[in-house]
């Protein structure tokens, strides 16, 4: 992977990051205020779809090395 490969990943990954954050304070917030079950499901199922792509992201730029 070349390094500006590397950086355009790095930066993805950080953009996933904080929405992922996002999502979760969402989450949170529609929880507190008694929101509709249905909706929380969604966000939630949202919000592992990005956890998913994160983990993939992260999985290029530090390969799993079999010692």
């Amino acid at each position: 992977m070349s390094e500006q490969e590397q950086v355009d990943v790095k930066l993805a990954v950080a953009k996933l990051k904080q929405e992922h954050a996002d999502y979760d304070a969402a989450i949170d917030a529609m929880i507190k205020t008694g929101c509709d079950q249905l909706q929380i499901q969604r966000m939630k199922k949202k919000k592992l779809a990005i956890k998913d792509q994160l983990q993939k992201l992260e999985d290029r730029i530090i390969p799993d090395i079999i010692a």
